[in-house]
């Protein structure tokens, strides 16, 4: 018998949807029965659910009718933790997620309800990594969300481990600006993942790709592959669509599309470091519109943070390094149809490692207007440590090889419209810059070669 579709209304199991009671308890004994039955729809109507992590089963359905709501608990032992000996080789070990499934098939998280992880309660230490996770699928097949607004993450709010065939449609997610390492959606090491209409708006990065560090024994061994974000709307935070810098695993075969991003910093960022390993390939970016950013587009090959050993300062030399197997590499990524507005520091940063040059590069139908913010500089275009802060400079591009800049029109404040450094096979095709004190096109310097 198909169990998958019976209804269990929570509320018919002792579950109180009054806004205090706890009910990390009386969930778990429902999932607990829908499990015994093969699965089921875990049914939340209108109300307020105070609880910890809950955690769904094969063939399981979490419906959150409107008016139905989702609050985190304020006490952590209702998040067990996750370690390196409850999940052999994971690096990031902390609470569970609000919401979790483990080693699932055919988990769906649904409906026109709220998911609020009242992460207010874990923000005071922002250096606290072991907050939870709103949704966190670890290891699991076939995965739907759909719908649902979550908001107040404590950390990164939806959070797909190593998964496979993963479905993310048309959910909102609000975070505060000001809150820490909230970022959106974050597929780390996962497969096959569509994200469409969804609306992100958070206080770190909205959408990022990962792949594992070089201490992430599991991630690793899962590259982050076969993935299309289309139709969405970003919204704040460090970034709009993001790859790294966590990639020891690799991330391939991406499709980013017909999407908004307004006052996210940076809008498309790319972002590794030495001993990361792994490979970024394959990367098709197109038809975005800007409005309030940074940089619309960088590639970061010395980001500053994280690391087994952050404090290494001979990772980030400017001289080339012997290329080694964990030499992280770039290539093969084309961006077009760009379209930046109210830009302040940057029309676009690349600063690759010059022992692996970005590789493969096409910028073409690219537009970026500047303005000439008022005040002081008003920050890096990319996070490393010997690039300095800017402002309505144009494009700035050190160490790729082999690539293409087609249709690109640039309005700058300061500096020359575009500077090459250590580039080599590189065409320019139809380069229109308008202002700049210097009204200067190209600037080159330290070894570049043009392809006619």
């Amino acid at each position: 018998m198909d169990n998958t579709n019976v209804l269990l209304n929570v509320c018919e199991y002792g579950v109180l949807g009054d806004g205090t009671t706890n009910n990390t308890k009386s969930i778990a004994k429902v999932i607990e029965i829908a499990e015994k039955r093969g699965g089921g729809v875990i049914y939340f109507p209108p109300g307020q659910y105070v609880t910890g992590t809950i955690e769904l089963k094969d063939n399981m359905t979490l419906y959150l009718d409107s008016g139905a709501v989702i609050l985190g608990s304020v006490d952590p032992d209702d998040y067990p933790m996750i370690t390196k000996e409850t999940l052999k080789g994971y690096n990031r070990e902390g609470h569970s997620g609000l919401i979790k499934a483990f080693k699932c098939e055919n988990v769906t998280i649904k409906g026109r309800g709220v998911v609020d992880g009242r992460g207010m309660n874990w923000w005071n230490n922002p250096k606290n990594e072991h907050r939870p996770r709103a949704i966190q699928p670890i290891l699991c097949n076939n995965v739907l969300i759909d719908g649902i607004t979550i908001k107040n993450s404590a950390m990164w709010t939806v959070h797909p481990v190593c998964c496979n065939n993963v479905t993310i449609n048309g959910i909102t997610i609000k975070n505060p600006s000001d809150s820490p390492n909230t970022d959106g959606i974050n597929p780390e090491s996962c497969s096959n993942v569509h994200i469409s209409n969804c609306t992100i708006d958070v206080g770190d990065d909205c959408l990022t790709l990962k792949s594992g560090t070089e201490d992430d024994e599991l991630q690793k061994q899962y590259p982050c592959e076969n993935i299309v974000v289309t139709n969405c709307t970003m919204l704040n935070g460090h970034g709009g669509v993001v790859i790294g810098s966590e990639m020891s695993g690799g991330v391939r075969n991406v499709t980013i599309s017909n999407c908004v991003f307004s006052g996210t910093d940076r809008g498309i960022r790319i972002k590794t470091r030495r001993k990361r390993g792994g490979c970024i390939e394959d990367v098709i970016i197109s038809n975005i519109l800007m409005d309030k950013v940074l940089v619309p587009f960088v590639i970061n090959g010395y980001y500053q943070c994280g690391g087994t050993d952050p404090d290494d300062m001979s990772l980030f030399n400017l001289e080339k390094n012997p290329v080694a197997d964990d030499t992280p590499m770039m290539r093969n990524i084309n961006i077009s149809n760009i379209r930046a507005k109210n830009v302040t520091a940057s029309a676009g940063y690349i600063y690759a490692i010059p022992e692996q040059p970005v590789e493969g590069l096409t910028l073409s139908n690219y537009s970026v207007e500047m303005i000439d913010s008022e005040g002081e500089l008003k920050d890096k275009p990319i996070m490393a440590w010997h690039v300095q802060k800017t402002k309505g400079e144009g494009i700035f591009c050190a160490n790729i090889k082999n690539s293409i800049f087609r249709d690109i029109s640039v309005k700058i404040i300061n500096g020359a419209g575009m500077e090459l450094k250590n580039a080599s096979d590189v065409r320019v095709y139809g380069l229109h810059i308008e202002g700049g004190a210097e009204k200067t096109r190209v600037c080159c310097s330290d070894n570049v070669q043009f392809n006619d």
